[in-house]
């Protein structure tokens, strides 16, 4: 701790020296004149815009806040800055609707909307799935984070790995749309130093052509003891515009690793819910890890065959390859944080392509205007993975009884063991060396929408269906062999209405639909079906909300009503689910939002979700009524920043996350209580040379509280201890 407490304090007292050096106003007197210039840099930069309520909604295109019949929100690149955000996850701390969670065992983002998961498989760039890098996500290459609240099988497509029934995220890439170059060095708790750069410009006859780079490099140890992450990431845009055409070519290439991270908790039947070990506290293994590798490239055309008409075509592809040693930790008492842990190797490809092509256009006619839409999207991918459990010698589990898959542990004093020994032949894990093909997805999808307008837009009505045809292909691991098909239609429609009885305020209501891939059982070793593929499913939502926009502040209410089958594990032993599909989940809730600076110097980010989620149908009914594993009844996210008129330069920001109760087993005998937690931090732009500068410093759950984040999906993640970032941002 000593020394981690001196690394700070060189990080910190080094960012000072630069902003006493760097200061103007400090180093040496200034004209009236230049004082005045940097006050307006100053203020340009404290007003750049965090989060704002349009952006791309689907094959509806481009929409305002108050012209759209769904919640949206669009977190900007200023924010991932400003908030030093490294994953997907940090940037949604931000959005009540949303909450972070981790895959089975590993260092995957699962994000829950409305609770219902969206895998990291799911988030879509440029509207298209399947190409975004699965996992992690680096935040600092993409121009906008969107969310979308609700489900959104019409205007994105079915997800190709079955989730997003609550809600989607779309990923926006940065493109070069003036000269900039920005530098940033950080440091982020307890020893991650790093930076990334972000460069670009437009150049030839007109400004015609434009190039964007972005870079990003981050190695270290974390605020969990001993987890080492490394994040080398490089993306860009290279864009063409002439006349009534425009080209772009997007790519990106991450390299991301994760080692000896803190792993998920599970509970054997009969265990009781342990208080959460100290906040820094590691129970993982050294031998664990995760390394991802992914390249993306998206190509987009867009031809303006009239003033109000746009033909486009898009297409992209992702290669990724992944590999990792996991491992779960079973809790079998409770109060003594006794438990067995196992591992679980999985080498795994995705080659996955992605395409849409589409006319949208607008026309009005004696007062009436109709807002169409056409087109036809694909979406290919093909997943190539094995597995091979540990096998463990009795040294280290005769002591409790252990499976030879598993080891003997304790979540408050783990034991260190030594990585074993692959467990599992090929017959039924798969080649390790010559990977099998596990599935293959083909999706096609027609869609076409109209949007009527009366009284001026006063009042619109939406009304579109798209044709989505699914094919899945299941495989043997071990014979190669196609072991199941899944081959139909569905027909997934969208009405949405808005009323706007003033310039600022919208009214809307929207039935909308969901459908998506059927669930995958987990792979690891407490699961006796892995890897079973269930058949597609589908949703429907009901949402009526309202938006009004007022003094520089967004603020929205809906009110929200979805239905789907339901996954979840189930005891089957002391020490083996099964994982089903049984009976329906019916999410309620209402969620409200409010965003933006009501005045001068003062700035609101976040709001509060209440959800109701619960069992219904289920077989013989034993379960009717039980509230939904690991979906909080109530969510806050509230952020304020402040900048106190006698200190202009310096901005204060504050945020609480709180987060109910969350049931742990489908029967809701176990919970987790309700925690709480605070963030700070400070900002201070200054300008040397005419050259904006910040300097960020900020802490997360300030208080270093030790609690249990999650139970989705029946595994507990503990929070994050006190983290401490700092970062110096250089513009030119």
């Amino acid at each position: 701790m000593k020394s981690n407490t001196i690394k700070l304090a060189l990080a910190l007292s080094t960012t000072a020296a630069a902003l006493v050096l760097g200061n103007p106003a400090l180093a040496q007197a200034q004209s009236d004149d230049q004082s005045s210039k940097d006050d307006v840099i100053v203020t340009a930069q404290q007003a750049l815009k965090q989060v704002v309520s349009s952006g791309d909604i689907g094959v509806l295109g481009s929409k305002d806040a108050l012209s759209t019949p769904f919640n949206v929100s669009n977190y900007t690149a200023q924010l991932v800055l400003d908030q030093q955000s490294t994953t997907l996850g940090d940037v949604l701390e931000n959005d009540p609707a949303v909450r972070t969670t981790y895959g089975s065992g590993n260092q995957s983002e699962l994000f829950v909307i409305r609770g219902f998961a969206l895998n990291g498989d799911d988030v879509s760039i440029n509207g298209l799935y399947g190409v975004t890098p699965r996992q992690l996500v680096s935040p600092e290459l993409y121009e906008g984070v969107q969310v979308l609240n609700g489900a959104n099988a019409f205007l994105f497509g079915a997800a190709p790995s079955g989730s997003g029934i609550g809600g989607g995220i779309n990923l926006v890439p940065k493109r070069a749309d003036k000269t900039l170059f920005r530098a940033t060095a950080s440091y982020n708790q307890n020893s991650i130093f790093g930076g990334n750069f972000d460069a670009g410009g437009r150049f030839g006859g007109d400004d015609a052509f434009g190039l964007r780079l972005v870079g990003v490099y981050r190695d270290g140890e974390t605020s969990v003891d001993h987890e080492h992450r490394k994040v080398g990431v490089i993306g860009g845009s290279f864009d063409f515009r002439k006349g009534p055409g425009r080209f772009f070519v997007d790519f990106g290439y991450e390299d991301q690793e994760a080692s000896w991270s803190r792993p998920s908790v599970r509970l054997a039947p009969g265990a009781a819910v342990p208080g959460a070990p100290d906040p820094t506290y590691n129970y993982g293994q050294p031998w664990t890890y995760t390394r991802l590798r992914d390249l993306y490239v998206l190509t987009r055309a867009e031809l303006d065959l009239a003033p109000n008409v746009l033909l486009y075509s898009a297409f992209g592809f992702r290669d990724g390859h992944e590999y990792g040693d996991y491992s779960t930790l079973t809790i079998t008492n409770g109060v003594t944080g006794d438990g067995t842990a196992s591992r679980l190797y999985v080498p795994r490809t995705d080659h996955n392509q992605a395409g849409q092509i589409g006319i949208r256009g607008k026309v009005t006619t004696g007062g009436i205007s109709n807002e169409f839409n056409l087109g036809v999207s694909m979406n290919f991918t093909e997943n190539r993975n094995s597995f091979s459990f540990g096998a463990f010698p009795k040294a280290v589990r005769t002591a409790c009884g252990a499976a030879s898959t598993s080891f003997c542990t304790n979540l408050y004093n783990a034991p260190i063991v030594d990585r074993p020994t692959n467990s599992t032949l090929p017959s039924s894990g798969g080649s390790l060396t010559d990977l099998p093909r596990v599935a293959r997805t083909e999706f096609l999808s027609l869609f076409a929408s109209d949007t009527i307008g009366f009284f001026d837009d006063r009042f619109q009505i939406t009304a579109g269906l798209r044709q989505q045809k699914m094919i899945i292909d299941a495989y043997s691991r071990g014979t190669r062999l196609r072991t199941s098909e899944y081959d139909k239609s569905a027909t997934t429609p969208v009405v949405g209405v808005i009323f706007k009885p003033a310039d600022n305020i919208s009214l809307y209501a929207n039935r909308i639909e969901g459908l998506a891939q059927g669930p995958t059982a987990p792979l690891n070793a407490a699961t006796i079906n892995p890897g079973e593929v269930f058949p597609p499913f589908r949703s429907v939502q009901y949402e009526v909300g309202g938006k009004i926009g007022f003094r520089g502040l967004t603020g929205t209410i809906a009110l929200y009503q979805t239905k789907q089958p339901s996954a979840y594990s189930v005891p089957v032993s002391p020490t083996q689910v099964q994982f089903v599909v049984d009976g329906e989940q019916r999410n309620q809730g209402i969620e409200l939002t409010l965003n933006g600076e009501p005045t001068k110097g003062v700035r609101f980010i976040g709001g509060v979700s209440i959800n109701d989620a619960k069992l219904t149908h289920t077989l013989g009914g034993t379960n009717d009524g039980k509230k939904v594993v690991g979906v909080p009844d109530y969510q806050v996210n509230f952020g304020t920043e402040i900048v106190l008129p006698f200190m202009r330069k310096m901005t204060f920001t504050g945020r609480v996350v709180l987060t109910g109760k969350q049931m742990i087993d489908v029967a809701n005998t176990q919970e987790l209580p309700a925690w709480a937690r605070f963030d700070l931090g400070l900002r201070y732009n200054m300008v040397m040379d005419g050259h904006p500068i910040t300097m960020r410093v900020s802490a997360e759950n300030i208080a270093n509280k030790a609690y249990w984040a999650s139970s989705f999906g029946g595994y507990l993640v503990q929070g994050t201890p006190r983290t401490v970032k700092a970062s110096l941002t250089f513009e030119y």
